[in-house]
């Protein structure tokens, strides 16, 4: 890898650091073309809504845990 492809990452290091437990975990699979993220581990979720662009928002009673992001390629 490339040190200009490694700035690309980089940029996550905010969402990182704002998330809720400083933790941050994600997975593509690209034949769904969904992106999961996680802010804790484990992740239990208890609730969950669909937001009107296609985010899952997963819930662990109010504590937002994850999301769950739709069409992920085209975003």
């Amino acid at each position: 890898m490339a040190p200009h492809e490694i700035a690309r990452f980089l940029e996550v290091v905010p969402a990182v650091m704002q998330s809720p437990h400083r933790y941050l975990w994600s997975s593509y699979d690209a034949e769904a073309d969904v992106l999961y993220i996680n802010f804790k581990k484990p992740a239990n979720a208890t609730d969950s809504e669909l937001t009107d662009d296609d985010v899952i928002i997963r819930y662990e009673g109010v504590e937002v845990i994850g999301l769950t992001v739709l069409h992920a390629s085209t975003r």
